[in-house]
């Protein structure tokens, strides 16, 4: 069935991506509602003092497997959520780093668990629920860590986390599931089977798996008879799956990995599109919404601080997923807060990963600069997701 996908899929993409990879054009600040698309989900807003939900936590200790001792286990920066919803409550798998090394990428990184009854005020477990341990993933995830987690729910109940294994040589992007968000099952990496095992050991991170809603609940979507997802960091790029732990890149003609969304030079994602939360499926198509990051010099946009990380969002067609339909000129949400504009990211960061419909509303969580958690909310709800 991943097969019949890919050969449908490619066949009918080769000439697309080239002709509208060049098809807009860039403009200053945020992207207004009254000049964005229908398809855009605009208007998603900081609840006024609420932010950031989530920051360091100097006093919470932990005893670490393999460093064997007890360790401040999110005393240096807590960012980079996931979000589920589980028996009427929102729940975040954040990203803790301690302070075992210096610099970006140089600490351990663990994922926290946060629980909130209206989604803006969290109660945080003590200890991490997912960290490097004394099992089969150890030397893919020693001593950087676990990384930058996305979470979908089955229509059975089942959660699958998609996250980034750093030992700090190689990102690998990798699935783990539960049933309760707290106890996880290692899978190990997500393309480990794929194409006799080509990109087990490539450069992998940053998955956006397709979601729908159904009666008032996000659940991952099956389109064709298959699961679909975008990944990666400096492209969009699609794979497949038939049970959600597998996953088969689709290549393009010229066998490498199909890229469906790239950098734009002279705007906001001149540098990199690397994916955001699960996508969702809405009456218009499959929205999208990814993290662009601003180049310096001529390649980027001055509007923005060079570095910077802004919201974008990409549509693409929910009968053929690689098809792109259209794209923001200007991103939906830019660093605001002095916290959004500090800590490990200084030229201005809102890194979205968590993406949740919870009583009624939509609920947007982001990284801080690399340092703290954030939340903005979006009124218009289920309305805006096709029920299918």
């Amino acid at each position: 069935m991943i097969d019949t996908a890919m050969k449908t899929i490619v066949s009918r993409r080769c000439a697309r991506l080239l002709i509208l990879a060049a098809a807009f054009a860039a403009s200053a600040c945020a992207e207004p509602a009254a000049t964005a698309p229908e398809w855009a989900w605009t208007g998603f807003r900081r609840p006024e003092g609420a932010n950031p939900v989530i920051a360091p936590d100097t006093a919470t200790r932990f005893f670490c497997p393999l460093r064997r001792e007890w360790v401040a286990w999110q005393e240096g920066d807590t960012f980079n959520p996931a979000a589920a919803v589980r028996d009427g409550r929102v729940v975040l798998l954040y990203r803790a780093e301690d302070r075992s090394g210096e610099g970006i990428g140089q600490r351990t990184s663990r994922l926290g668990c946060a629980f909130s009854d209206d989604g803006v005020h969290f109660e945080r477990l003590p200890e991490p629920v997912f960290y490097p341990d004394v099992d089969s993933q150890t030397a893919l995830e020693w001593p950087g860590g676990v990384e930058d987690p996305r979470i979908v729910q089955t229509d059975e109940g089942l959660y699958v986390m998609f996250y980034t294994q750093w030992n700090r040589r190689q990102a690998r992007l990798a699935v783990a599931t539960s049933r309760d968000l707290q106890t996880w099952h290692k899978h190990g990496p997500a393309f480990a089977k794929a194409h006799g095992g080509r990109f087990r050991d490539a450069f992998s991170k940053s998955a956006s798996p397709v979601t729908r809603v159904d009666g008032g609940r996000q659940t991952v979507a099956r389109i064709g008879g298959c699961y679909w997802m975008y990944w990666g960091e400096k492209f969009v790029n699609v794979a497949v799956s038939d049970n959600l732990t597998d996953w088969t890149p689709l290549l393009g003609p010229d066998g490498e990995l199909l890229r469906v969304l790239e950098p734009r030079d002279g705007y906001f994602d001149s540098e990199l599109t690397e994916c955001g939360p699960p996508a969702v499926v809405t009456d218009a198509g499959i929205l999208l919404l990814y993290n662009g990051k601003n180049a310096a010099g001529k390649r980027g946009d001055g509007a923005y601080t060079p570095g910077s990380y802004c919201a974008g969002q990409a549509l693409f067609d929910a009968a053929d997923p690689t098809r792109l339909k259209g794209r923001l000129d200007k991103p939906f949400f830019v660093p605001e807060a002095d916290f959004e504009r500090s800590g490990q990211y200084p030229a201005g960061t809102v890194f979205i990963e968590g993406l949740v419909l919870h009583d009624g509303r939509w609920f947007l969580y982001y990284g801080c600069a690399d340092s703290r958690v954030g939340v903005a909310v979006h009124e218009a709800g289920a309305e805006r997701a096709a029920r299918r």
